[in-house]
């Protein structure tokens, strides 16, 4: 907390022209585009699986999960891989989101993030938990949690456990 009050941090990411935004506390990292091997009997945006470190990792294609068009990747696309909160388990489970481009950590002041709009947004209302103005710019703040639907935390785990028994998932160098 600051003299003006409390502050969301957020990591900022681009898909398109719109800003979405992360609560930083749920980023662990962000990785270069890697080679993802496909899961079977998946959602289209579930991209597949990665092998990052030793720790096999889903991975999901946020235009698609959007219903935004697909594009085709640049330098700039990247993955970032995020803890999320699962329910009725101790642990969360590390899942990464593919993104056109991660362009900083915001500071927002909370007297500066609005509640979701009630109509005209292209992405489930579910998915929001707030809108934030920097600036000169609007950050569509997304829940974690939602976006990273635990249904499908639970099957994609259990893919990728299937996956790992089966050494599907590629080697990464480390």
């Amino acid at each position: 907390m600051d003299a003006t009050g409390p502050v969301q941090k957020l990591l900022s990411f681009g898909l398109g022209n719109e800003e979405y935004g992360l609560d930083i506390l749920a980023v662990r990292e962000i990785i270069g585009l890697i080679d993802v091997t496909p899961l079977p009997r998946t959602p289209d945006y579930v991209k597949g699986v990665i092998n990052l470190r030793g720790k096999i990792i889903p991975v999901i294609e946020l235009r698609a999960r959007f219903g935004m068009p697909s594009v085709k990747y640049t330098d700039e696309t990247c993955i970032i891989v995020v803890d999320v909160p699962t329910e009725g388990e101790a642990e969360s489970r590390l899942m990464g989101v593919v993104v056109d481009t991660v362009r900083e950590v915001l500071d927002i002041p909370a007297a500066s993030i609005e509640p979701p709009p009630e109509f005209g947004c292209s992405i489930p209302m579910d998915y929001i938990t707030g809108i934030g103005k920097v600036k000169d710019k609007v950050v569509v703040m997304l829940d974690t949690a939602k976006v990273m639907n635990p249904a499908d935390a639970e099957v994609l785990g259990n893919a990728t456990k299937l996956d790992a028994i089966a050494g599907c998932a590629p080697a990464v160098a480390a």
